[in-house]
């Protein structure tokens, strides 16, 4: 896909992903542009589906998620019937936080959270094994969670690059938090 974007839409990209509550005229004052400019850009970037949805970062045990896992599931066979309807399946379960298709030994690793260990266990037995499409399944308790919400900029640098490409992750310059 390319989504021909720009230095100043990099910029914009990287300060939402910062901080997704910044005002149309802080992000403006920050990325050094007019506020209708700065408004259009963000709105050009929603409809070619370069951003998505906003959401808000709610601590798991606020919701009651006492326990988190890794379950690594191997399909009985690979038809695209039936890894459609696996995935169907996945899409429709609350506990499933994320779902990975993958290469390897496994075919899905999922991210699922929990009440404590009997929910765990119920849940891979009714909602996982039970599926006729398992063949296998291993579960890893998680312990601890560190993620990086905002991504790598990869803009190309180099000739036939956009003006001001700043070349991948080692030219990425990092909003401040504050």
């Amino acid at each position: 896909m390319n989504f021909d974007l720009d230095r100043i839409d990099f910029e914009i990209l990287d300060r939402i992903q910062n901080n997704a509550r910044l005002s149309n005229k802080e992000l403006a004052a920050a990325v050094h542009l007019a506020p209708s400019t700065c408004l259009g850009r963000v709105q050009a970037l929603r409809r070619k589906g370069v951003l998505g949805a906003v959401r808000a970062e709610v601590l798991p045990e606020a919701l009651g998620v006492g326990l988190q896992a890794l379950l690594a599931v191997r399909l009985e066979q690979h038809g695209r019937s039936k890894l459609r309807a696996f995935w169907k399946h996945l899409r429709s379960l609350p506990e499933v936080r994320a779902a990975f298709h993958v290469s390897g030994a496994h075919d899905f690793l999922l991210h699922v959270t929990v009440r404590d260990s009997r929910h765990l266990r119920d849940f891979a037995l009714d909602a996982i094994t039970s599926r006729p499409e398992v063949a296998h399944l291993e579960t890893s308790l998680v312990f601890d969670v560190a993620t990086n919400p905002v991504l790598p900029n990869f803009l190309p640098a180099g000739p036939g690059a956009k003006e001001g490409g700043r070349g991948g992750p080692a030219g990425r310059r990092r909003p401040s938090a504050g």
